[in-house]
């Protein structure tokens, strides 16, 4: 089982932990394939999610899940709920945890915004990203792609591309990956690379050919304009000349690595629609492994047996 009640970030996780949920997402993603996408295990549990951030993959895949699982799931629309009003996080969660809610799966545009919730209620708390610190679904999801697709997460050599600085989707990559001896290669702009990144236990590269060439796997960052300032830039069109994956840039890598973005996408920014449609590309089972894994966790957190995870 998981050591914790809450999931808010790959960092403190141990990969047995790690293993635990993609073990499990597999047998959830059986469930989804199915004409009748319904299993009992977790009829009578409640999940709120509280988005302060927009999104349309991680929200809906979050409801999806718990539907799928007979759980109750309600949607707050935090602009027009209390929150409009001024009421704090910690008066929202204590507002959703009295009425009765077991799982709040949060989004937020503060870094630890989702840690401070947890040490505030009884609740368990899924972290949805919070700030640029981390979103250890998605990066949950990104390795069970990995894993189900090459067999193993131990030596993979795997490329990230692109806003490093702004990416939690990077950085729950790179704590996810390491603790499986995988190489982590980065690149993008000098201007959106952490200041002493390699601590972190990656290799940065100055061009996308350099940190592609032998790889198993290129995951492609979208390029965050809501979190930019000005300067960190030149021009989209640069961008995409410069740091954009295209065919030429793919051809580099091993004949069958992954192309992999975790979306929304900027198109002919970050991956050209040509790069996009080929036969290497994982992107849209990337979604529909978003909705196993978060099944994983929701079943984990609330306690469902394992005998009934797929009955």
């Amino acid at each position: 089982m998981l050591r914790n009640k809450d999931l808010l970030g790959l960092r403190e996780m141990t990969a047995d932990e790690i293993n635990l949920i993609l073990d499990t997402a597999a047998s959830m993603k059986e469930i989804i394939r199915r004409d009748i996408k319904k299993v009992p295990t977790l009829r009578g549990k409640s999940m709120v999610t509280l988005f302060y951030e927009p999104s349309t993959r991680t929200r809906t895949s979050f409801e999806l899940a718990g539907k799928y699982l007979s759980a109750d799931t309600t949607s707050i629309a935090v602009a027009t709920s209390s929150v409009a009003k001024g009421e704090s996080l910690i008066d929202t969660g204590r507002t959703i945890e009295a009425m009765g809610t077991d799982v709040i799966v949060i989004r937020h545009s503060a870094a630890g915004a989702p840690h401070l919730l947890a040490r505030n209620v009884k609740s368990r708390v899924v972290n949805a990203g919070d700030g640029m610190h981390e979103h250890p679904t998605q990066g949950l999801l990104d390795m069970f792609t990995m894993r189900e697709k090459k067999g193993d997460l131990a030596n993979l050599k795997v490329a990230i591309i692109g806003d490093i600085m702004h990416s939690r989707v990077a950085r729950s990559n790179i704590w996810g990956l390491i603790k499986f001896g995988a190489e982590i290669r980065i690149a993008g702009p000098s201007t959106l690379i952490p200041a002493e990144v390699e601590k972190m236990g990656v290799r940065v590269f100055n061009s996308v050919e350099e940190a592609v060439k032998g790889v198993d796997v290129i995951n492609v960052l979208r390029v965050q304009k809501e979190r930019q300032k000005k300067g960190l830039l030149p021009s989209m069109d640069e961008y995409a000349r410069l740091y954009g994956l295209n065919k030429k840039r793919v051809a580099l890598a091993k004949p069958d690595a992954l192309i992999m973005h975790p979306g929304p996408m900027n198109r002919g920014i970050e991956i050209d629609a040509e790069t996009y449609g080929m036969s290497q590309s994982v992107i849209d089972e990337q979604v529909t492994n978003g909705v196993a894994v978060r099944m994983a966790i929701l079943y984990l957190l609330m306690g469902g047996r394992s005998n009934e995870a797929v009955n």
